[in-house]
């Protein structure tokens, strides 16, 4: 017994157990078959949309004023009195007195010229008297022998100096008068005042600031362009009559309001800076305080700095889309009318930091994807999230079951997101 249990028992416990292994593998039931699930990459997209008709090409600058002034005395004497406009962002009229400076020497000056003029006009009058009676008093004594008398006879020098004195005293009083007219200091031009630097009873001489100017009746700004940006927009060129003036639409925040103005380039410089290789475009704004009558919701002080919107030339028949949609710098991802990646070549025709134009590329309302895809497979599966939704589109895919599976499934839902 004891050589049973010790040699016979355990072989056949173990062939027992392999015989039961064996039996019950037979026997078991087959699984259940499913078709594969193929997942879908989910992606945002944006409809390609035709260009405008015509390019817009980006720049910026500061308004500066077209015509500014420093005021400087041109006679001597001390300041009696001030305009009120005449302060740090007064406005003043074309010809409005702003500055005025005791005059009284100058009437003085003018009446003693007008003095000297009277004198000598008097002097001339008696000078052409005596030439007068010189003549006929030779014509008394010589008349008859034909001679004609000399200039020294006739006292020509003597009506020419009269001459000369009456003309000199007659530059004298239109230097006097302008002397005293150049006390009332005014100027030709609507403006205002941008600083001052003279007061009531302060001497000033010939020469002296009294402060600086500036013309409100136009504006300009330089617009700094690439050469990449000329070919996109017609610049006048220097010299030529009868060029294109692009219009320019302006931006930017004052006093926390967002103002919108229009212009037009004038003129170019005509050179190209050569430490940036830009050319500069210059840019004029009508009114801009709106002080001229033009309707001005936000006024456009000077010194304002701006963003700059300049209709270029046309772009009819182009596609334009943003410039993150471009792949490698010449490939779109599309999705297709499957649902299916598609990479495509496209022609680029301009680029910019924000958009792309692209010429027999793209059809309109094709999808474009804006989703970063790390890994780009030609013909995978896509999601794709509706526009304007945070939800993604999920795809319910079926997967059939065999016959008596007890699980029961009948769906499974497969997507797969990609951070863009």
């Amino acid at each position: 017994m004891k050589i049973f249990i010790r040699y016979v028992l355990p072989p056949a416990l173990i062939f027992g157990s392999i015989a039961v292994v064996i039996f019950l593998f037979m026997i078991r039931p087959e699984p259940p078959e499913r078709e594969p699930v193929e997942t879908a990459m989910l992606v945002d997209t944006i409809a390609a949309e035709q260009a405008g008709d015509h390019f817009v090409v980006g720049a910026q600058g500061t308004v500066q004023p077209r015509t500014q002034t420093t005021l400087v005395t041109e006679v001597s004497g001390k300041v009696t009195s001030i305009s009120d406009a005449f302060v740090a962002g007064g406005f003043f009229r074309a010809g409005e007195v702003l500055v005025e400076i005791d005059p009284s020497d100058y009437e003085t000056a003018l009446k003693q010229a007008e003095a000297e003029l009277a004198a000598a006009r008097a002097r001339l009058s008696d000078e052409r008297s005596r030439s007068e009676q010189a003549r006929r008093d030779w014509e008394q004594l010589h008349g008859s022998d034909g001679r004609e008398p000399s200039d020294l006879v006739l006292r020509i020098p003597q009506l020419e100096q009269a001459r000369a004195s009456v003309q000199a005293a007659e530059a004298a009083v239109a230097r006097a008068e302008r002397n005293l007219e150049r006390t009332r200091i005014s100027l030709p031009y609507d403006g205002m005042v941008r600083s001052r630097a003279v007061d009531i009873g302060q001497y000033v001489g010939a020469g002296t600031t009294l402060g600086r100017t500036f013309a409100v009746d136009v504006a300009e700004v330089r617009l700094p362009l690439p050469d990449r940006d000329l070919a996109f927009v017609n610049l006048p060129r220097p010299g030529r009559e009868d060029q294109p003036s692009p219009r320019v639409r302006f931006y930017a925040d004052v006093g926390g309001e967002r103002g919108s103005w229009t212009g037009e380039i004038v003129r170019t410089e005509g050179v190209v800076e050569e430490t940036t290789r830009l050319t500069y475009a210059v840019a004029r704004i009508e009114d801009p305080y709106g002080l001229l009558g033009a309707d001005r919701n936000v006024p456009l002080p000077m010194g304002t700095y701006v963003q700059a919107e300049i209709h270029g030339r046309s772009a009819a028949g182009l596609m334009e889309l943003p410039r993150e949609a471009l792949r490698d710098g010449d490939r779109l991802f599309i999705a297709d009318e499957d649902n299916r990646l598609e990479i495509r070549n496209v022609d680029v025709v301009r680029s910019t930091a924000q958009r792309v134009y692209l010429s027999n590329s793209i059809e309109p309302g094709e999808r474009v994807i804006t989703t970063a895809i790390t890994t780009p497979i030609p013909g995978t599966k896509l999601n794709v999230r509706q526009p304007g939704s945070d939800e993604p589109e999920l795809r319910i895919l079926p997967a059939q079951d065999e016959a008596g599976s007890e699980d029961g499934q009948s769906q499974e839902v497969a997507a797969q997101t990609e951070d863009s």
